[in-house]
């Protein structure tokens, strides 16, 4: 061998062994014309896939790399399999990144201690960060049956919240996109106080009877829009909280559930107001309402939700497909008879229909003391489950049983206005 090809052998094994110290640490530049993008993987940090150990740390110090880095983009990498990890907190702001991406690809669970958490807090937290997108196709195993148990706040309005799986606070320029939640020991996924939040292709499941496991809670936010997702739980499949402003919640997939709510609200003082919400193209399957405003009796202080549509709704057995509810309490007594201080003004429920599987398909009760101002009905078509036909029709359908049987209105406190057809009749 020549002196020449010795040091061509030589240097050929030193580039090699170069890559394979620069891959092995599973974090490293890619370098483009404009910018560079800086890949972070939580495994160089000691997280292993299935090995049953907590990464908790693992996780945090990935994180702390990714959000501090001087790149103006950046990829977290969660690799395939499973990881036990949390509570934790993805806290920013970032500065230096405008673009964050946490690709989750694996499978996370929750930590079961629940001493761990605090109340009303999240297992899995992102805050304070701009540019942030949340991706992979991964899944977040809120591991909730064995937490489920320990929920007593249908008696106890004092109780201690269990803490919700994903959770964004004072968070702009946000997509959540490919993401599954599985068994949330309470909220799968809360928004507060967010802007320009986007989140589609989510699958949000939980079994009927698990507690307080709302798909997705909107509260304090504006520019929110959540489209084609199916979700099956608990609880609401989306409720849109106090402060909420130009809201959007499209081909959204519920069931079981307890429907698409507006609310709670008027429980706390100092609420703010809801304005500029739309839901459309939605189907509700067997669950227990439909399209739901609730406000709570004996408000403590004044409020409004107004300028709210629902369009487009197709109802399959479902218990109450359109409900006001100006009395709520979920507790198992309530005794407050002062009326509701939520001021409910230009609502409007467009093409709404399929089936009922209780009588009283349209329940519009209202406040005494603040009746409701501008409800809007046109094209509302619901029949009773066992008596609806897909090929249509109107007016009564013959049941099962061979007899003839409608359903109804149940109206308080309110005027409505109806364009259109309608089953139920309007109230008089």
């Amino acid at each position: 061998m020549s002196i020449v090809e010795m040091e061509f052998t030589i240097f050929h094994y030193l580039r090699v062994l170069f890559v394979f110290f620069a891959l092995s640490s599973y974090s490293f530049v890619v370098r483009g014309d404009k910018s560079s993008l800086l890949i972070v993987d939580v495994r160089s940090f000691g997280a292993r896939a299935n090995d049953h150990r907590d990464h908790t740390k693992a996780f945090v110090a990935a994180w702390d790399k990714a959000c501090k880095s001087s790149s103006s983009s950046v990829d977290l990498i969660i690799p395939r399999g499973e990881f036990h990890v949390g509570p934790i907190k993805f806290s920013g702001p970032c500065t230096n990144v405008s673009n964050l991406t946490v690709r989750v690809k694996g499978h996370l669970k929750a930590s079961t201690d629940l001493s761990k958490y605090r109340s009303g807090g999240g297992w899995i937290e992102f805050g304070w960060i701009n540019g942030l997108t949340l991706t992979g196709g991964g899944t977040l195993d809120g591991q909730g049956p064995l937490a489920w148990p320990f929920n007593n706040c249908t008696t106890d309005s004092h109780c201690k919240l269990l803490p919700t799986s994903l959770k964004f606070v004072g968070m702009n320029r946000t997509i959540v996109r490919r993401i599954s939640s599985v068994n949330s020991k309470f909220f799968h996924i809360a928004l507060v106080q967010c802007r320009d939040f986007k989140g589609t292709r989510l699958n949000i499941t939980a079994p009927s009877d698990s507690p307080n496991t709302d798909g997705i809670h909107i509260e304090r936010s504006s520019n929110v829009y959540f489209s084609r997702s199916h979700i099956a739980t608990g609880d609401d499949c989306v409720s849109i909280g106090q402060g909420n402003s130009q809201i959007t919640i499209t081909s959204i997939i519920c069931g079981p559930g307890h429907g698409i709510s507006v609310g709670s609200l008027g429980r706390y003082p100092n609420e703010k107001d809801v304005k500029g919400l739309v839901v459309r193209d939605c189907k509700m399957s067997g669950t227990t309402n439909g399209i739901r405003i609730k406000t709570w009796a004996d408000s403590p202080g004044l409020s409004s939700a107004t300028n709210m549509t629902f369009q487009n709704i197709i109802m399959n057995n479902v218990t109450n497909p359109i409900i006001i509810d100006q009395s709520y309490c979920p507790f198992s007594s309530c005794s407050s008879n002062v009326p509701s201080k939520v001021k409910l003004s230009e609502i409007y429920f467009k093409n709404i229909r399929g089936t009922s599987s209780s009588k009283v398909a349209v329940q519009l009760h209202c406040s005494e003391g603040m009746p409701c101002k501008k409800v809007y009905l046109e094209n509302v078509h619901l029949y009773l489950a066992s008596s609806y036909s897909s090929g249509g029709g109107s007016g009564k359908q013959e049941s099962s049983n061979g007899g003839s049987e409608a359903v109804s209105s149940s109206c308080r406190y309110v005027r409505a206005k109806y364009i259109g057809s309608q089953s139920p009749p309007p109230c008089h």
